[in-house]
């Protein structure tokens, strides 16, 4: 029996023992003689042509560190938004107070973003130039991100903010997280943290951004200038991204019931998606409880939330660089065993000083997973079953942030937030359900270290055992 998706990308000679790049397709690769390093252009004329392929390398670093800056740095904002909508000085007339609702909003975005690979993967397939992809993606954000400003309920950003921008980004965001890898051979991990760097440093930029906006020009104009500038810098990002010469789509792809059925894959898909519902909560949730619980100022709030985001993109270039000399499975392993540890002992009952070692180290710790899961995916399943695997994995990790937040939301339930945001009281039964989001948060990412940990077991039982994986 087999389960069929839609797009797979095929080698056309013996490259299956080799790791692929993090992609939602797998390719054709014309070669001309066998045992040729990926790195290396296709069709090698000389210097020149070595020239050229290293500086599009350098090109498609950028541009990937530009979309991500973008799409997963607002992705990794909305916590300024949760925090807007649910106050006193939301513009919405249903708003305040409704965290549980006001998170899905975030959460079906961030899950459209992710899950919309098993669709975007297909598509490329049957799509010869990716420019027409990238491109309607990054239209559609930017409609999405201005059409919030003519929002004054709350399903009016279900319309806009999560499915127009959700889809938008998603249609953005995979062929360049697909194809950027493929230029890249050895120090692939430290590549892709540099790509992946760009959340961060999109975070740490657009949190305070944000929050200043919504302070000074108001929610309308804040959407209307966050659409524009969104539309201004994926334009050229959009159109520069391009297939490498001699790979090919292919237009069918299988995930074999035989790796379904395996115990690497189920742990794998269990712990994409218990990490993807426990990492969203400290990122919608920490300017509330900063605001809510601590009385700090929504701007004080909003430069924490920029912290966490920025030691984070940090994070993410030193994991990669770790994992290609320690093991991608082993750093991942650690990272997020090291993110469920710092909640329990840093977040739980948190006065100030806590809470910003708490800031400090879940931005550390959270990076490593994100950053490796691409990657462990293509050393475990290999090059032949790559592009499956990803796309699946990638949909249902979208499943579990579209769970994590919004039920966190529902632990803190429906409250009036107007007499913290006026006189710094603080709501004692407010802070004892927020140790109850905290005890969740916790429990989600400890099963998701022990997922992982059956990953890595799983994995070498299949290989044999070796210290570096």
């Amino acid at each position: 029996m087999e389960v069929r998706e839609s797009h797979e990308l095929e080698p056309r000679n013996a490259l299956e023992d080799q790791p692929t790049a993090t992609t939602t397709t797998r390719t054709s690769i014309d070669r001309t003689s066998s045992g040729a390093d990926l790195a290396a252009p296709l069709d090698v004329d000389g210097a020149e042509q070595k020239r050229q392929h290293r500086r599009y390398q350098y090109t498609l670093l950028i541009c990937g560190f530009l979309m991500t800056f973008n799409v997963i740095g607002i992705n990794s904002s909305y916590g300024i938004f949760q925090e807007f909508y649910t106050s006193s000085q939301t513009h919405l007339k249903d708003s305040q107070g409704q965290d549980a609702l006001v998170s899905l909003v975030g959460a079906i975005a961030t899950g459209l973003t992710w899950s919309g690979g098993i669709v975007v993967s297909p598509l490329m397939a049957k799509v010869q130039k990716v420019q027409w992809i990238t491109l309607t993606g990054v239209g559609v954000m930017s409609v999405g991100l201005f059409s919030v400003s003519f929002s004054t309920k709350i399903w009016h950003l279900f319309l806009t903010q999560t499915i127009l921008y959700g889809l938008g980004s998603s249609l953005y965001y995979f062929p360049i997280i697909s194809i950027t890898p493929l230029y890249f051979d050895r120090n692939r991990g430290l590549a892709m943290g540099v790509v992946l760097a760009g959340s961060g440093i999109g975070g740490l930029v657009y949190a305070p951004v944000l929050r200043t906006l919504l302070d000074r020009v108001g929610a309308v104009w804040t959407f209307r200038i966050l659409g524009i500038w969104n539309l201004t810098v994926g334009l050229p990002v959009a159109f520069t991204v391009k297939y490498r010469p001699g790979y090919r789509p292919q237009g069918s792809s299988r995930l074999s019931w035989d790796i379904v059925r395996r115990g690497t894959f189920l742990f794998q898909a269990s712990g994409a998606f218990l990490q993807a519902a426990g990492n969203l909560v400290p990122m919608y949730y920490l300017t509330s409880y900063s605001t809510s619980v601590l009385s700090h100022s929504p701007s004080f709030a909003a430069l924490l939330l920029a912290l966490n985001n920025g030691i984070n993109s940090i994070s993410r270039i030193i994991m990669g660089y770790i994992a290609d000399r320690l093991g991608r499975q082993n750093t991942m392993l650690v990272s997020v065993l090291l993110s469920a540890l710092s909640v329990f002992a840093l977040w739980y009952d948190a006065a100030r000083a806590r809470f910003l070692a708490f800031v400090v180290m879940y931005g550390i710790y959270a990076g490593g997973y994100n950053a490796l899961l691409p990657t462990t995916i293509a050393e475990i399943y290999g090059v032949q079953h790559y592009s499956s695997v990803n796309g699946s994995i990638y949909f249902i990790r979208g499943l579990g942030s579209m769970v994590g937040a919004p039920l966190a939301g529902l632990i803190l339930g429906t409250y009036n937030r107007g007499a913290a945001d006026v006189e710094g009281v603080v709501d004692l039964g407010l802070k004892r359900r927020y140790h109850d989001v905290v005890v969740y948060d916790g429990v989600l990412l400890l099963c998701a270290t022990l997922a992982v940990a059956n990953v890595r077991w799983y994995d070498a039982k299949a290989k044999g055992w070796s210290w570096k994986a």
